[in-house]
């Protein structure tokens, strides 16, 4: 049998294989070569964050579903890494590059309950499970007579949990359900201004070797230019503010129909007790320059004890 001309490496989980499957198709039509079987070749790999049933956050973060990923890239294993963008380090190795970011899923939260149609109906006491802290502060400080236990697992898994009565009510990423074909559960989906979503949250990212080139030109042809400025935009607040796991994060950009890009970001503390909000508004070209200066704003507006936790 013909080796593969191209090798994607992705996590195992069935939402990471449909991501990576979505890439394999965008690669296949831009380039024929690649479209005859065999040609390309999935690697699913374990990471650090599939195996531990511990906070990512205590462990140091999401840039454990990338490690071992990174790693097979960096070692020419895979030729290619597709991301769930939200999950990939703020700072990248050296030698590596994002060259590809796939057109944007809808960047929401979706609420889950069989019990409250959306989060100001639930009871007081409700047992609302996620092991994100930006969605646990944020849920925090909108409802702080709720209860926030930790619910991990893959979509299905947390969704079976929310079944079976373990908790009254869940969220999750919108673009993740609808890959897995299961938007038809969702309760209802959070507008931005009642859960702002995860910087890059809906969007895949192709992850290169910064030297190869064929890589980066193969890449180039499935990016799509509106998603890289919104997701740019955001992932700068990130790089400003730290890039921390521990300190609850958020950040969307948007573009209006004048082609002007609009940024919302927010920081809290991990109780929920205290937020700030910053926006800018401005050209898609200046991304980056749009969230370094939301996050700086938000890091000079923050009290000398807000990012106390990223330095436990």
């Amino acid at each position: 049998m013909a080796s593969p001309l191209l090798r994607i490496g992705t996590r195992g989980s069935p939402l990471a294989l449909a991501q990576a499957a979505e890439v394999a198709t965008r690669l296949a039509k831009a380039q024929p070569a690649l479209a005859a079987p065999g040609a390309i070749e999935t690697v699913a790999i374990r990471t650090s964050g599939d195996a531990t049933t511990q906070s990512l956050a205590a462990l140091g973060g999401k840039g454990l579903f990338a490690k071992e990923i990174e790693e097979a890239l960096l070692a020419r294993r895979i030729d290619l890494a597709v991301h769930s963008l939200k999950d990939l380090p703020t700072f990248l190795p050296a030698g590596l590059a994002l060259g590809a970011h796939l057109p944007r899923e809808d960047p929401r939260d979706a609420w889950f309950s069989p019990r409250a149609p959306g989060l100001g109906a639930l009871p007081p006491g409700a047992r609302i499970g996620t092991s994100s802290p930006r969605r646990e502060a944020q849920l925090r400080h909108a409802r702080p007579d709720v209860a926030i236990v930790p619910l991990r697992g893959n979509v299905e898994t947390r969704l079976r949990k929310l079944e079976a009565g373990e908790v009254d009510a869940t969220v999750l990423a919108v673009a993740g359900v609808k890959r897995l074909g299961l938007a038809g559960r969702i309760t209802a989906i959070l507008s931005a201004e009642e859960m702002l979503p995860a910087a890059a949250q809906g969007a895949i990212g192709v992850e290169i070797r910064a030297d190869d080139a064929a890589a980066r030109a193969l890449a180039a042809a499935i990016d799509d230019a509106p998603t890289a400025a919104r997701v740019t935009a955001e992932r700068a607040v990130l790089a400003a503010l730290g890039g921390s796991c521990r300190t609850p994060i958020a950040a969307l950009a948007e573009i209006g129909a004048d082609g002007a890009l609009r940024l919302r970001a927010m920081i809290l503390r991990p109780d929920g007790s205290e937020r700030l909000l910053a926006e800018r508004s401005g050209p898609a070209a200046a991304a980056v320059a749009l969230g370094q200066d939301a996050g700086g704003e938000l890091r000079r507006r923050a009290a000398p004890d807000f990012f106390a936790e990223d330095r436990a």
